[in-house]
């Protein structure tokens, strides 16, 4: 078994020697005298060992077909290839040289298929980065370049090899305070990436003496990058997350102002803004938010709650209103139009009209159960103003009969302009 795959290295290197030495000139020589037939024969060969795991014996066919077609069987061949390099590795009879060698020869294997099969060439870079990494242990400058190349040919790579980039980072941090950096914005990254997973925030935390070090130091990356939006996002969603409102704000004023079409930003702000109790600027950014999606129904809701706040009633029952009709008769936004009328009739008083008012924002809670059953907040509050709404006795005084309409008005309600009608 050792001679064989000793004999099998030399004839790979061989091979590999002479194609990385002959390679314009074989590509030359390929569409005028290499047979097609002979390629398939070779290809054949080489499949048929491979399907039988003989794969000493089928890497030189393999070495072949690449040598006199890169292309022609690029979809199966290089991975074929590369089950049989690391199979030969991993041998517990593989002395240390010929792992090396066939590291290398593994490695030399990527790069062909990454010029000559491109649409999947980040998993071939990312599949060289580990090599480069594990099998090699490489120069740290160079294992950091591979992955991070790697990432960049697919930012979706799994997390698994993120976070071997970040040990790597860490490892050596102490010799160059530019790794520390790089390692905050991996597993920043990682944390905003997959917050369910407390393992990268325990990362971080190991890398800072505080959140508070951790948001310096992404500020500190911003500001020599001020045009990078990816870094001020990092940098607002650390003191978001370390309870730094201002600084967050003022972050993301400065993010709209630079991407006013960036929905995240927006909703991100005004939700900060409402939370800073800057009830003003919050509704403006509401406003922003429809313009820049009308059809978001939870954009007139919360605009609907500002203006709520603000006491500008009428005003929100008209955002309510429209939430309902772009959610096609949504029923937590006809629940917030009962919180209007109970609002106001709590801040009235508890006379005749208050009563009707208190019977008028019943209702409301009832039309917004037919349309959501699962609105239990609404019923438990018809419920609550079982005692607050008109009696019997209340209608019989003023010689009201069922079925009639009493208008709501008075110097609270104003602004209702409805009627409600006796039982």
């Amino acid at each position: 078994m050792k001679n064989s795959i000793i004999l099998t290295v030399i004839l790979l290197l061989a091979l590999s020697n002479i194609y990385a030495g002959n390679y314009s000139n074989t590509l030359q020589l390929t569409s005028n005298k290499v047979d097609p037939q002979e390629i398939e024969v070779q290809y054949s060969l080489f499949s048929e060992y491979h399907k039988n795991r003989d794969f000493s014996s089928a890497l030189p066919y393999g070495w072949k077909v690449i040598s006199m077609d890169p292309e022609k069987y690029n979809k199966w061949i290089y991975y074929k290839m590369e089950d049989c390099l690391w199979y030969l590795r991993d041998s517990s009879e593989a002395t240390v040289e010929q792992k090396n060698l066939l590291a290398d020869t593994t490695i030399y294997l990527y790069d062909l298929a990454m010029k000559h099969f491109s649409e999947n060439k980040s998993y071939f870079q990312l599949r060289k980065a580990f090599i480069t990494e594990v099998w090699i242990d490489s120069p740290v400058e160079e294992k950091i370049k591979q992955y991070e190349y790697a990432f960049e040919l697919d930012p979706n790579t799994d997390s698994y090899y993120y976070h071997r980039l970040g040990q790597i980072l860490k490892a050596n941090m102490d010799d160059n305070e530019d790794y520390k950096s790089k390692a905050l914005d991996l597993y920043t990254y990682l944390s905003e990436k997959e917050p369910e997973n407390s393992g990268w925030n325990t990362e971080l935390e190991s890398l800072v003496d505080n959140i508070d070090q951790l948001i310096d130091l992404a500020k500190k990356n911003w500001d020599l990058d001020p045009e990078n939006l990816q870094k001020a996002w990092k940098y607002v969603s650390l003191a978001i997350k370390a309870g730094e409102m201002e600084k967050a704000i003022q972050g993301l004023e400065i993010l709209v102002t630079k991407a006013p079409a960036n929905v995240a930003y927006w909703n991100q702000l005004s939700s900060l803004y409402y939370k800073s109790e800057k009830i003003d600027n919050a509704i403006s950014a509401y406003r922003e938010l429809i313009k820049l999606e009308p059809n978001t129904k939870e954009h007139y809701l919360n605009l609907g709650i500002a203006l709520k706040d603000k006491n500008q009633l009428s005003q929100a029952r008209v955002q309510f209103q429209k939430a309902s009709e772009v959610g096609g008769g949504w029923g937590l936004a006809i629940f917030y139009e009962g919180l209007l009328y109970e609002t106001s009739a709590r801040g009235c008083g508890f006379e005749f009209m208050d009563k009707c008012v208190y019977l008028l924002a019943a209702d409301t809670y009832r039309r917004a159960v037919s349309v959501d059953g699962s609105l239990n907040q609404a019923r438990e509050r018809v419920s609550a103003l079982n005692n607050s709404i008109p009696t019997k006795e209340d209608y019989f005084f003023r010689k009201l009969k069922s079925g009639q309409s009493v208008k709501i008005e008075g110097k609270c309600y104003d602004w209702i302009g409805r009627s409600i009608t006796v039982p």
